[in-house]
């Protein structure tokens, strides 16, 4: 019988804002931070510190990494500005499910952003789709791991929702790096 009314909550759900704006403005900084970084590493290239060379010439390197900057600035002041939320809601089991369901359909969302909108002509648009891919896959592969063991050990170890939304941040951008 708690089963039915399990199942009935569960299918009479409505679509709840909050937790997809939270894998939303988790999914944002990732996207934000990766691109940082990138734009860092075609500075380092064009500066002449790092000697694998993504474009032709330094003054293409530095128009690059002012344009991909200011793009991770854009995106990572989205998040801050106009969402503002930095909290997962992860403590019923239904919250857990949407969340999963969510983090899978922002990152196919993207995935197919990334592998069909974007044409790669050129090495750094290459380099940038490579990286939108690799996000959307770490969605789909450690996030639903990370948030079905943050609601199992919520119980027993004693998380703040603070703490619980910057440990997957920090988990979903080293994840990625390994799908790069």
């Amino acid at each position: 019988m708690n089963y039915e009314n399990f199942n009935s909550r569960i299918l009479t759900s409505s679509f709840e804002r909050k937790h997809f704006l939270s894998i939303f403005v988790l999914y944002l900084f990732s996207l934000g931070t990766s691109l940082l970084g990138y734009s860092i590493y075609l500075l380092l290239e064009s500066i002449g510190f790092i000697d694998q060379f993504v474009t032709t010439w330094s003054a293409q390197g530095l128009f690059w990494f002012l344009i991909l900057f200011c793009v991770s600035i854009f995106i990572l002041f989205i998040p801050i500005e106009f969402i503002n939320i930095y909290k997962i809601y992860n403590s019923t089991f239904k919250d857990l499910i949407l969340n999963i369901i969510f983090v899978i359909f922002i990152s196919l969302f993207f995935l197919v952003f990334f592998q069909f909108f974007l044409s790669d002509n050129i090495q750094v648009i290459s380099n940038i789709i490579d990286i939108g891919k690799a996000i959307s896959f770490s969605g789909f592969i450690t996030l639903p791991l990370v948030l079905f063991l943050q609601h199992n050990l919520i119980r027993k170890i004693n998380f703040s929702d603070n703490l619980s939304f910057s440990f997957t941040l920090l988990i979903w951008i080293l994840s990625s790096q390994i799908f790069l």
